[in-house]
């Protein structure tokens, strides 16, 4: 049996001898302050099944959603937007592929960013022709919209090697410039393990550069996760291979994706795992430049854990990582996490316990220092949380549930307390 899923097993075995629920944590760790949840906004998905969803705010505070979802006629890549800053109602949702081009299936929603009136998703489509002996094959594409999400013009290729080969796990951001930058996790070159692969846009998204390879040994399933300061440096993180060791890294571009650094580790976590975890880091900035991370890892120990770690020099080093999760009895899974410029962040992800899949938000208000206990958010089985922050500071929680015999994404905005005083003082999580 796998051992991941036999540790998983175990978790489960012994939380059916614990309480469930999360345990509260000292109060001496807490931030001062409430956050308070909007009105959650619900949305049927009347599909055989669907993958995601993935969110952006934009500059008005509307919210922006994709996902993925397939029924008898095939598979599709959907998109909606909240009518107003303020509505509590989306759109009807539109495809965003072409009738003809079949995205790829996987457990990954679309990536997805937006400014002003224009709206970028990046899919996978399947080939045209089926290739027998590789059934992972892809290539990346992007659509894009030039009228506030109303319409999609027809998609353009990312990758240029015309391999049929993997090219997913992708992430989308724009730059300050309005520059489009893609990473992804891209199998060309018949290697053992996939490498990092990341292009740019400067027209808009007709065409991308040449796709340039910063780093060689990805894990092969753990998506990409892409993040810009205000400075302009470009920030990318995957989980990379080193033997049988698995570890969250950080590399950094001065020249708007030009060129990159050697990647960094964060969490020197030494975890021993013979194939992919299947999840993946999340990455965030505030005005002040500090880059904030945060991974599932199951360490030497092999115990399941979300931490978190921050930088100060621009992802030269990282801070000591910090436990988010709390819960003796459950077991944690798929981190996100948004961050404001004032250095407000907001973590989700997902606990496992014998009977409910729940998940759970922690924020914290000292810009990383301390978090609050984790907070149930959903009330079915949910799973995939995301999150994002707009421009404002305004923060937004997504995740998909089971709701029998459909499926459905809930949007639920949160409002946080101001930054604490102790936030612009660089100490490191205790």
């Amino acid at each position: 049996m796998n051992r991941h899923v036999t540790r998983v097993l175990g978790a489960i075995a012994i939380a059916l001898a614990l309480p469930i629920g999360l345990h509260a944590a000292d109060l001496s760790s807490q931030p001062i302050g409430a956050i308070s949840f909007a009105p959650k906004l619900i949305v049927d998905i009347k599909a055989k099944s669907m993958v995601g969803p993935s969110i952006q705010l934009d500059e008005r505070n509307v919210a922006h959603v994709a996902w993925m979802e397939e029924d008898t006629n095939g598979r599709t890549v959907r998109y909606a937007h909240t009518t107003s800053p303020s509505s509590d109602s989306l759109t009807s949702s539109i495809p965003v592929n072409g009738p003809n081009d079949l995205p790829y299936w996987r457990q990954e929603a679309p990536a997805l960013d937006v400014r002003g009136n224009m709206v970028y998703i990046a899919w996978a489509k399947m080939p045209a022709v089926p290739v027998a002996d590789k059934p992972f094959a892809n290539e990346l594409r992007l659509s894009r919209s030039l009228d506030s999400g109303q319409t999609f013009l027809p998609s353009a290729p990312i990758n240029d090697d015309g391999e049929p080969v993997l090219h997913s796990f992708d992430s989308i951001r724009i730059d300050r410039e309005g520059a489009i930058h893609v990473a992804w996790i891209d199998a060309r070159g018949s290697k053992k393990n996939p490498g990092t692969y990341v292009s740019r846009s400067t027209d808009h998204g007709i065409t991308f550069d040449k796709n340039k390879k910063i780093d060689d040994d990805t894990c092969v399933c753990c998506r990409t996760s892409v993040a810009i300061a205000d400075d302009g440096t470009l920030y990318v993180a995957w989980r990379k291979v080193f033997g049988e060791v698995r570890e969250t890294v950080v590399a950094r571009s001065f020249d708007g994706g030009l060129t990159f650094s050697e990647p960094v580790i964060v969490g020197n976590d030494k975890w021993v795992y013979p194939s992919c975890p299947h999840r993946p880091a999340s990455l965030g900035i505030d005005h002040e430049g500090r880059v904030y991370v945060v991974w599932y890892t199951e360490g030497e120990d092999e115990t399941p854990a979300v931490y978190i770690a921050y930088s100060n020099d621009r992802g030269q080093t990282f801070s000591p990582k910090y436990q988010l999760n709390r819960s003796k009895g459950t077991f944690p899974d798929h981190p996100q996490l948004a961050v404001d410029g004032h250095g407000r962040v907001v973590a989700v992800w997902e606990e496992l316990s014998p009977v409910r899949r729940e998940v759970v938000v922690s924020y914290s208000l000292d810009r990383g220092r301390t978090f609050s206990a984790p907070q149930k958010i959903n009330e079915k089985k949910g799973e995939m949380p995301t999150i994002a922050v707009s421009p404002t500071g305004q923060f937004l929680l997504a995740w998909k549930e089971h709701a029998m015999p459909n499926h459905r994404i809930v949007l639920q905005r949160i409002a946080l307390p101001e930054l604490l005083p102790v936030a612009m003082e660089t100490r490191t999580p205790q």
